[in-house]
C-alpha cells in the first residue's frame, strides 16, 4: 500500500510476516511483526513503591521540591508545578498531577488541571515547548508518583523538526496542509479512533507499541487553553483502552510550534502516546537497539488492528462522547 503519507513493503519468510513502513514526508520508518506478539507486555504490573520517601507525596512536596525564582510553585487543583531539579532542557518544569502516589484511573480534572498549569508556565518562555509524561518507572519515570514534564528549547528536537519540515514540504507540493489531508486520508480507514477538531487515530508508521496520535487544530501552546478539556477527555479514553488491553505504563509527548513565531497555517500541534511495558520484577524493558540506535522501531500491533481493537474495547466504556 502506498499513498501521500506512508508506504508499506511486505516480506513473507517461513512463519513470519514483516511490513516495512515509512512516512513519505518525514522518512520515519518502523517494522510491523505480528508474530512477535508472543513476547507480550506483562499484564500484571509490579509496583516499585517508595511512598515513604517519595518527594512528590505530602508533606514533602511543598518542602523539598524547588521553587521558581520568585519563591513560588504553581498550584492548580491537585496539581503542583515547579522547576525540574535535574533539567535537560533550557527551561524544564515538573507538574505533580495528583496527591495520590499510585493511581488506578485518573479523573478529567486531574489531567486538565495539570495541562492548564503546564501551559501557563511554558507559555512564558520563548522557544519550542512540549508537554511530556512518562507514567511508571518502566516508561522512564524516575518516580512512580504521576508527574508531567514540560520543556522549552530554542530549537525543535529531531522528532518535531521532521514534522515541521514535512508540513512545509507538503504544502509546497500540494497547496494544502499536511494535517488537513492526513485527516481526510485517515478518517475512513480502520485507524481512525474518534474525534473531529481533535483527531485521534492509530498512526500508520508507529514509533512505539500502540502508537496513538492526536492532531490539533492549532500551532502554538498559547492557543491550547480552549481545547484542554476536550483533550483531557480524549486522553482518558486512550488510557482506558490501554488498561483494557493490559497496559498501565505509557509515554506521551505533546508538541507545539515556536512560542513567539508568527502563526504558520502549515504547521500543527500534535500528541503522540505509546504503550510501555508494565513494571515487573525482572526489570524487563520494551526498548532494544532497533528503537534506540537504529531508530526503526519493531512493533507488535498493526495500526489497522489497533483501530479495530480500540472500537471493540471501548464499546462498553463510559467515555462515549465523540470529541
Amino acid at each position: 500500500m502506498n499513498n501521500r503519507f506512508f508506504s508499506i513493503e511486505q516480506l513473507d519468510i517461513p512463519e513470519v510476516h514483516i511490513e516495512f513502513r515509512e512516512e513519505v514526508y518525514t522518512g520515519f520508518r518502523s517494522r510491523i511483526v505480528p508474530s512477535r506478539i508472543r513476547q507480550v507486555l506483562p499484564a500484571a504490573p509490579h509496583s516499585h513503591d517508595e511512598v515513604d520517601t517519595c518527594p512528590f507525596c505530602s508533606p514533602r512536596l511543598l518542602t523539598v521540591t524547588p521553587t521558581f525564582p520568585d519563591g513560588t510553585r504553581l498550584c492548580r487543583g491537585e496539581s503542583v508545578t515547579f522547576p525540574n531539579r535535574h533539567p535537560f532542557a533550557r527551561f524544564h518544569t515538573v507538574t505533580v498531577v495528583t496527591q495520590n502516589h499510585r493511581v488506578v484511573s485518573f479523573s478529567h480534572d486531574q489531567i486538565a488541571d495539570a495541562l492548564h498549569a503546564q501551559v501557563e508556565i511554558l507559555s512564558k518562555s520563548s522557544g519550542f515547548p512540549s508537554i511530556n509524561w512518562n507514567y511508571l518507572v518502566s516508561a522512564g519515570a524516575s518516580l512512580t508518583h504521576p508527574h508531567m514534564q514540560g520543556q522549552v528549547d530554542l530549537r525543535p528536537d529531531y522528532f518535531l523538526k521532521r514534522y515541521l519540515e514535512a508540513s512545509d514540504s507538503y504544502f509546497r507540493d500540494y497547496g494544502t496542509t499536511y494535517r488537513e489531508d492526513c485527516i481526510a486520508c485517515t478518517r475512513l480507514s480502520p485507524r481512525h479512533l474518534f474525534g473531529d477538531s481533535l483527531f485521534w487515530y492509530a498512526h500508520p508508521v508507529p514509533v512505539g507499541e500502540r502508537d496513538i496520535r492526536c492532531l490539533l487544530p492549532i500551532t502554538r501552546i498559547s492557543s491550547f487553553e480552549p481545547y484542554i478539556d476536550s483533550f483531557a477527555y480524549g486522553l482518558l479514553r486512550i488510557l482506558d483502552f490501554y488498561q483494557r488491553t493490559g497496559t498501565e505504563a505509557f509515554t506521551m509527548s505533546l508538541f507545539f510550534d515556536e512560542t513567539n513565531k508568527e502563526h504558520n497555517a502549515q504547521h500543527f500541534a500534535f500528541c503522540t502516546i505509546i504503550a510501555r511495558i508494565n513494571p515487573n520484577r525482572n526489570s524487563q524493558s520494551d526498548s532494544t537497539y532497533m528503537e534506540r540506535i537504529h531508530h526503526e522501531p519493531v512493533i507488535l500491533t498493526s495500526p489497522e488492528n489497533l483501530g479495530k481493537e480500540f472500537k471493540i474495547k471501548s464499546a462498553s466504556s463510559l467515555h462515549t462522547t465523540d470529541l
